[in-house]
């Protein structure tokens, strides 16, 4: 529970900063602090959080899980993997496309949280006057700046604290509720639903301008979900219902019955709860928080871009593993420095919280919707529930969000465009991503030929070199290209060749027993041997690993092995000291004219030139393969896209 509330409730715990200060100070200007109005919107606040998060989240969707993993990708290589192969092509294709929207808005909320968390958290130096306001935007962007540059440190080292002082910031917040609530008890009328109704009914306008802000209590959501795998399911509903919801609810009504009691108090209800004698220490303990909730969604964002990774929907990038216990905690240079830069845009390009909260808005109920269908597939086509169920989930649930998404539509020419703008671009580099590298794995599959082929004229007939050649490739049926090159440039093979294929599993992770799969080439005799490594998508690509696991499985005689293990395989008797890895490489050149559609699969130019391009920015195998560079060798062709 307390790990819990360090990484997955963050972002969700630091909404009531903004949510609602966003509702009354919009410049709209439609929601006034008069008590009709005061008790609609927190009852609102209310339910959406008892709707959308207690029952729709903790109580169905985290049950969907990916062996325990979470997350948008992880569902959608759930709903893949259960369809099977007998699926539908339209079924995987609408189970794939909503995988990779919501994946895209997911990566653009991470742009957004960390900007508007600690920038509302600065924000409360305006309510103090202590400090001149001028040092907002240089505040929040060294801070940014120190919490990007600590990541490549691991969670694990920067975060063992994060737990306990979440802990106390949503004690304070209950803290600073509870004593307005009791002055102003009519606020707990908001408890009832029926002032959510009444407020949509009597102004459907301006209770439809509130639920764009309003839909700011939710944020959060995806994070709750994505980082199921870290702590389970029991410990993220237990933190949930006994500390998390009590203590936010308890400062919404607080600043509903403040509202209600000073109307003034509406610049930022959130530090107005407190005396102005502890708005300093409370505007440091906001920052702590924000900062703690922009970790956490850092976090995810290089969990998904792994995740997308192993699903072929981005390039190769260099992925450092932080922790030798926990397989979650790894750093990603590449999406780190992406993140950097975007947010340290949105904070010099919008430069206030409640700016940047238009934006937000969009990416939330966006993603939350595409979680929510998935779900629905998952729910209709794999569990087999009644179709009555699932329309029921659909219309209440799934209405309430379509409600809050069209609610923040109308924000989008104040700056909903840009998590917009963000997926479709995300989107479109992810799926013609995988477009191009299924097209270029066909070409790649034809160049390279059968592997049985091969074995058969090449064991016998080619002459042997003392030495043992590891040749990492991603088809177990086919020749890397590599082998082939180097039998028909030298004419010879090393004394022992093993071909050792990754094989993704859409599984989270793979158990160490089950990883390794043996298949001896040619007659037993020819030193040959293809091993085939099985990964989860939460599992390092580490080839010499691999390979060690394998000898020390199947490698060992008999008088070192136990009398129940693996058997024992001749051709895995290895010295790994004297082995040399051989990549494949297949270049990708623009084919002249710019290549006929039929040639590029119905690609058009474009696509192709945007493919092509992201190939360039692929890391080096060597780094994601963790292949040692004093002992591996770079061998291919090339082919025209």
């Amino acid at each position: 529970m307390l790990g819990a509330l360090g990484v997955v409730f963050g972002d969700i715990g630091t909404s009531p900063l903004y949510a609602m200060q966003t509702v009354f100070s919009s410049h709209h200007n439609a929601v006034a602090p008069n008590e009709s109005d005061v008790l609609g919107v927190v009852s609102m606040v209310t339910w959406c959080l008892i709707t959308i998060i207690t029952v729709t989240y903790i109580g169905l969707i985290m049950t969907a899980n990916n062996q325990g993993e979470g997350g948008v990708l992880a569902l959608t290589a759930l709903v893949l993997r259960k369809l099977g192969p007998e699926a539908s092509p339209r079924e995987a294709g609408v189970a794939l496309v909503l995988g990779v929207l919501g994946a895209a808005l997911f990566l653009g909320d991470s742009l957004i949280t960390p900007a508007i968390s600690v920038l509302s958290a600065f924000e409360g130096i305006e309510v103090t006057g202590a400090v001149p306001d001028a040092v907002i935007l240089p505040g929040a962007l060294i801070v940014l700046t120190a919490l990007f540059a600590v990541q490549r440190w691991g969670t694990g080292r920067i975060g063992g604290s994060f737990g306990v002082v979440m802990a106390v910031w949503f004690l304070t917040l209950a803290a600073m509720g509870l004593p307005h609530v009791l002055a102003q008890p009519t606020i707990l009328r908001a408890l009832s639903p029926s002032y959510a109704i009444a407020f949509m009914v009597d102004r459907p306008l301006v209770a439809f301008i509130a639920m764009g802000a309003v839909v700011l209590t939710i944020t959060g959501a995806e994070a709750l979900y994505a980082d199921m795998g870290h702590f389970g399911h029991h410990p993220i509903a237990l933190a949930w219902g006994c500390l998390v919801l009590p203590a936010l609810l308890l400062n919404y009504f607080g600043q509903g019955a403040l509202i209600l009691s000073d109307p003034d108090a509406i610049a930022n209800p959130f530090f107005f709860l407190v005396p102005e004698s502890l708005r300093i220490p409370l505007v440091v303990l906001a920052t702590m928080a924000t900062v703690i909730a922009s970790q956490a969604v850092i976090a995810g964002a290089f969990s998904v871009a792994r995740q997308a990774m192993r699903l072929s929907l981005l390039p190769r990038m260099r992925i450092t593993q932080t922790s030798s216990v926990h397989g979650g905690q790894i750093y990603v240079g590449t999406v780190n420095l992406l993140l950097f830069l975007g947010v340290v845009t949105l904070v010099l390009v919008f430069q206030h919280s409640s700016a940047l909260a238009a934006a937000y808005g969009v990416a939330v109920t966006a993603t939350i919707i595409l979680v929510l269908a998935l779900f629905l597939l998952y729910a209709r086509q794999i569990l087999h529930r009644p179709l009555w169920q699932v329309a029921l989930l659909a219309l209440i649930v799934g209405g309430l969000e379509l409600v809050l998404l069209a609610a923040t539509l109308i924000k989008i020419p104040d700056g909903g465009w840009l998590p917009l703008l963000i997926a479709a671009m995300l989107t479109t580099i992810m799926l013609t991503w995988r477009r191009g590298a299924r097209l270029v794995a066909e070409r790649r599959k034809e160049m390279e030929g059968p592997l049985e082929d091969f074995i058969a004229r090449c064991a016998r007939t080619v002459q042997r070199v003392p030495g043992l050649a590891v040749y990492p490739h991603g088809e177990p049926t086919t020749v890397p290209l590599a082998l082939r090159t180097s039998v028909q440039m030298h004419h010879v093979l090393h004394q022992h060749v093993v071909i050792l294929t990754l094989e993704h599993q859409h599984v989270p992770h793979v158990h160490r027993d089950d990883r390794v799969h043996v298949n001896v080439l040619g007659d037993g005799a020819d030193g040959l041997v293809q091993l085939t490594y099985q990964v989860g998508f939460h599992d390092s690509q580490d080839v010499p690993a691999a390979l060690r696991a394998a000898v020390e499985q199947h490698g060992r005689r008999d008088g070192d092995r136990p009398a129940d293990g693996p058997a024992f395989i001749p051709e895995l008797d290895l010295d790994l000291d004297e082995a040399i890895y051989v990549l494949s490489m297949l270049r990708l050149e623009k084919a002249p004219g710019g290549g006929a559609s039929t040639q590029a699969g119905g690609m058009p130019r474009w696509q192709r030139a945007l493919f092509r391009q992201l190939n360039r920015t692929s890391a080096q195998r060597t780094l994601v393969l963790h292949l040692p560079t004093d002992r591996t060798v770079v061998m291919g062709a090339e082919t025209e896209l």
